[in-house]
């Protein structure tokens, strides 16, 4: 199989002989790290050396370069180290942060609200009615506990803006929503997804990426969407146009997560936000 990817800048623009940005840091989660895509530079870490990030850092050609995204990351182990997966422990993603920082790019926010938590819970192997609905279960109560989560992390974003200005305050700071992840309706029984649970779903990560979107501009960060470039590349589309890996995998990255044409996707944005 072949995969489908987009187009960064041309060679001529991505080689200056003077640098746009000297010190370029990425902080984020798994959605920035790039886990299963080869090749690995951090096992602990599941960080990609084809992420986004590493695609952007060799397009803008930074001078130096520092990616300390996690799989598993939450916003608090921007502050404090975190335990991985194979036992061992990440310092701060915060401590990469020097004054002379210029470029601050950050993906954040899934795991506080638990998306891939969420998104399991979705699955149903039979259809309907023989399993339990997601969309259901999650508003049982009369109010829905996922948006409650995610309005209550919003202001978050304000106060990680503020914590990077602090520690580097010469920084452009630059936030990365989620992908699309499944279209309207979903693709039963392709992805295992009820339909009306893969339309809650992605109603789920849209309203994370509004909230991002709207406190990140209230504290003077920017903001880049992948939401509508990533539409028709979700994970049921067809395995040579498919961004985002749905529950078995096509290509070499985890389940529910960004293919290598899906980071490819992510930096196309992001350089194309920088040099507008």
């Amino acid at each position: 199989m072949t995969a489908v990817f987009v187009t960064l800048l041309p060679a001529s623009q991505s080689a200056s002989a003077t640098p746009l940005y000297d010190s370029y840091v990425a902080l984020g989660d798994s959605f920035t790290s790039g886990p299963g895509i080869p090749p690995t530079v951090s096992e602990e870490c599941g960080r990609s050396s084809s992420n986004y990030p590493t695609l952007v850092s060799e397009v803008l050609n930074v001078s130096r370069f520092i990616d300390v995204s996690c799989g598993a990351a939450v916003s608090t182990d921007f502050t404090e180290s975190q335990s991985t997966f194979g036992g061992g422990g990440v310092l701060p993603q915060y401590d990469a942060l020097t004054p002379d920082v210029d470029l601050v790019t950050v993906g954040i926010g899934g795991n506080d609200i638990g998306l891939v938590q969420l998104a399991i819970g979705c699955i149903n192997l039979r259809p309907p009615p023989d399993g339990q609905s997601c969309a259901v279960t999650n508003t049982a109560a009369g109010s829905d506990r996922v948006d409650a989560a995610i309005d209550a992390f919003g202001p978050r974003y304000g106060t990680i803006t503020q914590e990077i200005r602090d520690r580097s305050p010469n920084a452009r700071i630059v936030f990365v929503g989620y992908p699309t992840a499944i279209r309207d309706g979903g693709c039963f029984p392709d992805q295992r997804m009820w339909p009306e649970d893969a339309t809650y779903l992605q109603d789920k990560l849209d309203r994370l990426n509004d909230v991002m979107r709207r406190h990140v501009q209230d504290s003077g960060a920017e903001y880049i969407d992948l939401t509508a470039s990533t539409v028709g590349h979700d994970s049921c589309a067809d395995p040579a146009e498919r961004w985002m890996e749905g529950l078995s995998p096509v290509t070499e990255a985890i389940p529910l997560h960004p293919n290598a044409a899906g980071h490819r996707n992510a930096a196309d944005r992001i350089v194309a936000s920088l040099l507008g």
